[in-house]
């Protein structure tokens, strides 16, 4: 699909006309620890090979550059986390608003930073398509991030597999699950990255995936306190907004995302980085002598 075919909100020129006046006016600029979310987050795969155990994955999602985040806030939390220690990160999507001119440098500079042992992985958001997704794919190629719209990477760690696919945004019907499935590897430990959280849906329905990992919701903005969910919910983030679900026989993760779009307002509902560590449930063999 071609961006010129991508339909885009009707009120995206009126929006971009204010995003820039609106981010330069914002009181505090910079990134702080205490003001992030650190989810971390254990989850068990069925199949999951021991060599695999303990395989950390950062998921990034929901940047929105530009507005409300501007390049120093991104730069210092990219700073932040490198010193995270993870095998891989992934990107769900939506990394600008309304406004690419000015901070496509910025976004690969950054994502250039961006440190994991077994390298970096993202899919495009909604946003990203309306915006240009191929900027935003020759930004992921200059940074070395692999490209998973509606494909497939699996990791092999002596003879152990795990996959990781993705899906392009559902949204602007950019998705493609049968591609996927034709490339995941078969009887292998299998995590999805779609942009979309209700895409676990369609996802969890094909019995081929353990867990999808999502964004797009920013977790409603809003989250009521002691029910840990939110009453705002938009376009496929009807049935899974924030946090930990369980669809089918798959796991769902919905995180809270790092910026906002219009709304700068967040109420108990802190931008999020998480990280999500791998457990088997394998029994591991002691060999006796």
């Amino acid at each position: 699909m071609k961006d010129d075919d991508i339909e885009r909100p009707s009120a995206m020129k009126i929006r971009q006309s204010i995003q820039d006046a609106m981010t330069s006016s914002l009181p505090d600029k910079k990134f702080s620890e205490e003001n992030i979310d650190l989810v971390e987050l254990d989850i068990q795969l069925d199949n999951l090979d021991w060599n695999f155990h303990n395989f950390r994955i950062l998921n990034l999602t929901d940047i929105h550059l530009g507005q409300w985040i501007n390049p120093e806030y991104l730069d210092e939390l990219v700073d932040y986390v490198n010193t995270l220690n993870v095998d891989i990160i992934t990107l769900t999507g939506d990394y600008f608003s309304y406004v690419m001119e000015g901070y496509e440098e910025s976004l690969k500079n950054s994502f250039k930073k961006l440190k994991a042992a077994y390298g970096k992985f993202g899919v495009l958001g909604n946003h990203d398509h309306w915006m240009n997704a191929s900027k935003i794919r020759e930004i992921f190629k200059a940074s070395d991030i692999v490209d998973l719209s509606n494909d497939v990477y699996t990791f092999e760690k002596d003879g152990e597999f795990l996959n990781l696919a993705g899906v392009d945004s559902c949204t602007v019907c950019a998705d493609n699950l049968d591609e996927v499935l034709v490339k995941l590897r078969k009887n292998t430990p299998s995590i999805l990255l779609a942009h979309e959280p209700d895409f676990a849906k369609e996802s969890s329905q094909t019995k081929r995936f353990d867990l999808q990992i999502s964004g797009h919701s920013h977790g409603g903005q809003f989250i009521i306190p002691k029910f840990e969910t939110t009453p705002f919910r938009g376009p496929n983030s009807t049935k899974y907004p924030v946090g930990l679900y369980k669809v089918g026989d798959m796991i769902q993760y919905t995180s809270k995302g790092l910026g906002t779009n219009s709304f700068r307002i967040r109420i108990n509902c802190k931008p999020e980085i998480t990280i999500i560590t791998l457990k088997t449930k394998n029994k591991q063999r002691i060999e006796i002598e």
